[in-house]
């Protein structure tokens, strides 16, 4: 029962979070130290290993892009806009997602009994990616974003987590959603600038 309650106090958590994240607010950083610091014991409880580790990650990930998104340049009045991940970033952010699969995967074949390693590395490799381009405000975000949770979907299913695997089929209507509004968002802004 305790764990049923965990995984709808987390749920909507989440629902909260991906709100906030949609309309780019920074509240979402608050709530994103919140629910990771729950989910470790939720995914740990469920074999979830991967997902409890990357709870940790989440947490930590959480302060830092709370202080990305308070840091305000000198030099310009619009702080932290929105944009696109720059093409000379996209082949260290392959490299670093390989080595964080690989890395992830060998770690919960040797020293866990996890039983979908292959999945469960997966999703968090890319999850480092997608928070570290969310701190960024690189609107490429949501792309990482949809291919973990459509992932994710499936994995809480299979685990018996049914409230997160809902969650996640909805992050992936969110998250497609919201790289629309990020698009809007990033042309009013540039128009803005150039007005």
């Amino acid at each position: 029962m305790t764990l049923d309650w965990l995984d709808l106090t987390t749920t909507l958590l989440g629902l909260l979070y991906i709100w906030l994240e949609y309309r780019a607010h920074i509240a979402l950083w608050v709530v994103g130290i919140i629910m990771p610091a729950l989910d470790i014991y939720l995914y740990y409880s469920h074999g979830l290993y991967g997902d409890a580790g990357m709870a940790c990650y989440y947490t930590l990930a959480a302060v830092y892009g709370l202080a990305m998104w308070l840091k305000r340049p000198k030099k310009s009045a619009h702080t932290n806009s929105i944009g696109h991940m720059p093409l000379r970033l996209y082949l260290p952010t392959a490299v670093c997602f390989f080595a964080a699969w690989a890395a992830t995967y060998y770690i919960l074949i040797t020293w866990t009994n996890s039983t979908v390693p292959l999945l469960d590395a997966f999703t968090n490799a890319l999850s480092f990616v997608g928070l570290w381009a969310l701190s960024r405000k690189y609107i490429e975000q949501w792309w990482f974003w949809i291919v973990v949770d459509v992932v994710c979907t499936v994995l809480y299913v299979q685990k018996g987590i049914p409230f997160k695997a809902g969650l996640y089929g909805l992050y992936v209507v969110i998250a497609v959603l919201g790289y629309f509004k990020w698009q809007r968002m990033m042309k009013a802004e540039k128009a803005r600038q150039a007005a």
